[in-house]
């Protein structure tokens, strides 16, 4: 029973051993986040990441995501090979050049987001999209863990129609495959606004 039992046990860690490292990986960046999301901004972070590209005349992308705190979704994506910057602040909304404060006040129809400018030759918005929804919770309404109120709503914002296209199948793909123990609730939308 022993020899059945390790076997089985090698053959489960071959099958899960990257995704588990990848998953435990992530648990422990978002666990982090998580609590420094709570935090009052008292400067402006470093929100460029290291470009990645060696053509000046890469045609860029702009996408604006909504997974909760900014500065976590700004942290996860600088960190993205073909990501060329990450910039935190906030759209969506009615008001115009809203504070921290105004937004936290919840009367502003501004979520936090994520400015992502990338290469889609070194970066497809497929796989901006992936990191989108593995580096968030989709389901829950106005919520991303100690984080409540509108202002944290899950949303993808599309400049493209080609944005708009991969969010929607991704989205109906998610939902169907029962990733999620209960639906997504992650809007999408066209862009708006947007205040840094």
């Amino acid at each position: 029973i022993r020899d059945r039992v390790y076997k089985s046990i090698l053959i489960f860690t071959s099958f899960n051993v990257l995704y588990g490292m990848r998953l435990l990986l992530v648990t422990l960046f978002a666990a982090t986040c998580l609590t420094a999301c709570s935090q009052t901004p008292t400067t402006k972070s470093n929100n460029k990441a290291k470009p990645m590209t060696s053509n000046p005349n890469a045609k860029l992308e702009t996408i604006y995501l909504g997974e909760g705190c900014f500065w976590c979704t700004e942290a996860f994506f600088q960190r993205i090979n073909g990501v060329i910057s990450v910039e935190s602040g906030y759209g969506g909304g009615f008001v115009e050049n809203p504070t921290y404060e105004q937004v936290c006040d919840k009367n502003t129809g501004h979520v936090e987001l994520a400015k992502v400018v990338f290469d889609p030759a070194i970066v497809s918005i497929d796989e901006i999209l992936e990191i989108f929804w593995k580096t968030h919770d989709p389901t829950t309404l106005d919520q991303q863990g100690n984080d409540i109120g509108p202002q944290y709503k899950s949303v993808v914002y599309y400049v493209t129609e080609t944005q708009k296209q991969v969010a929607q199948k991704y989205k109906e793909a998610l939902d169907k495959s029962g990733a999620f123990s209960a639906p997504i609730v992650t809007t999408i939308e066209p862009f708006k606004n947007y205040y840094p």
